[in-house]
């Protein structure tokens, strides 16, 4: 279903993790979890969506739901005239933190994860949201949106756009605009890159 057609978020379908995946004992976060999340959207998508961490994704009663990150993130989609097929959605970390945890070991310990996922995908361009995922993908812990958005980057041998994270963007609603800029230049790209 194209974006356009639904004013409201969307549960995308979940791509289930792989075996070594979910039996992962690698970092604190494997007592915490639930479940390991691998990555939701379109499976054959241009575009690869990358945030820090899941977030939640049911309610207390157990009832999936659309998190404000993920609701967020869908309406700027939509606004850009970017549809579902075009994305996929995935995480440096593949476990949702529950407390405090180690984030450097955590982020290591995926690392392997996130660089199969790439590989597997190949997408034609990433969508970095958020400052900590623009210093783990660029590999510089100086990097930041503020400073990085507008422009395609090249990060982990794909050609990347960075924004705010889409919950950042909830919260500052000024930062809209910008969210909104950034995800047009990734459509202006995409385009040009599928002609």
């Amino acid at each position: 279903m194209d974006l356009e057609q639904a004013g409201e978020a969307l549960l995308w379908e979940e791509e289930p993790a792989p075996t070594e995946a979910s039996s992962c004992t690698l970092c604190e976060l494997s007592g915490q979890r639930k479940r390991v999340i691998w990555g939701e959207g379109s499976l054959t998508a241009p575009i690869v969506a990358v945030l820090d961490n899941p977030g939640a994704r049911e309610d207390r009663e157990g009832n999936p739901f659309v998190c404000g990150t993920r609701d967020t993130l869908q309406k700027g989609l939509r606004q850009a005239g970017l549809s579902e097929e075009q994305v996929y959605v995935t995480y440096l970390l593949k476990c949702r933190p529950i407390r405090a945890y180690e984030k450097e070991t955590a982020r290591e310990a995926c690392r392997p994860y996130l660089d199969l996922q790439l590989g597997q995908k190949r997408p034609a361009m990433l969508l970095c949201l958020g400052d900590t995922v623009v210093k783990a993908l660029s590999g510089d812990p100086e990097a930041s949106v503020k400073t990085m958005r507008g422009h395609v980057h090249h990060m982990r041998g794909y050609k990347a756009v960075v924004s705010y994270h889409p919950l950042a963007v909830r919260r500052r609603p000024n930062l809209w605009g910008r969210f909104l800029e950034d995800l047009q230049l990734l459509k202006e790209k995409i385009e040009v890159k599928q002609q």
